[in-house]
């Protein structure tokens, strides 16, 4: 598909989940009109059960009356998880997540689904991860790091040829949904994301990367309003 189309990512993205799904609803800008849109269908009769990837998705979700499954049951397995990205790259489908900040509670939920689904708007695409976007938007990976460890880690990421830059709210510090700090890293363009996921996993304190690599079933495109223009569907010509 490459024409604009009047179905919304967010639509054809619901339009993936089956009555009776156990769906695994994502955080960020993207993922929560997804979660707007999935409500609409629950309030017109979709019975599906959600387990969310963050605090925010968690209270959206509840105000929308969609049903959540509780920890223990979420382990059992999901059948969806339908989340946004930062960038991707069409070819492999690989990701950057995690400017939302939930990018390790999203890379589990996205481990337990059968199938992960991924709606963006305009600027996501890049030809090789971590290259500067057409928005002019420099490549970057955020790095989930314990407290204790960041200055270690901070080192180490530095010798990785990456420049760490500490995530900060108003001056302060911000902290993720577990407690730690985010280093976001710029990178240019990187030839070998899983050398480089690899070698950023291996630093003591490292509890996350916005690497997900090998992942995506699909990723929905769309446009500045979030209009459908393109379905990338790994493994199709």
């Amino acid at each position: 598909m490459s024409e604009v189309s009047e179905t919304t990512v967010f639509a054809r993205a619901a339009d993936l989940v089956r009555p009776g799904d156990r769906v695994g609803l994502g955080s960020g800008k993207a993922a929560g009109k997804f979660i707007d849109t999935l409500g609409a269908r629950v309030r017109a009769g979709l019975k599906i059960q959600a387990f969310p990837t963050s605090v925010a998705s968690e209270i959206q979700a509840r105000s929308l009356g969609i049903p959540l499954l509780d920890s223990a049951d979420a382990a059992e397995g999901l059948d969806i998880a339908i989340d946004g990205a930062d960038q991707f790259a069409p070819g492999s489908l690989d990701l950057i997540k995690g400017f939302g900040r939930c990018a390790l509670r999203e890379m589990v939920v996205a481990r337990l689904a059968k199938r992960f689904v991924i709606v963006v708007g305009s600027g996501k695409c890049v030809s090789k991860l971590g290259e500067t976007n057409a928005a002019g938007r420099p490549g970057r990976i955020p790095v989930e790091v314990v407290p204790f460890a960041e200055i270690f880690v901070s080192r180490g990421l530095a010798r990785l040829g990456l420049t760490p830059e500490p995530w900060n709210i108003d001056g302060i510090r911000g902290l993720t949904d577990n407690g730690n700090h985010i280093l976001d890293c710029l990178t240019g363009p990187i030839d070998n994301p899983s050398d480089l996921d690899r070698a950023i996993r291996a630093l003591p304190g490292v509890v996350g990367t916005g690497f997900f690599l090998g992942m995506a079933e699909r990723v929905l495109e769309g446009d500045d309003s979030f209009r459908l223009v393109a379905e990338y569907v790994r493994g199709s010509a």
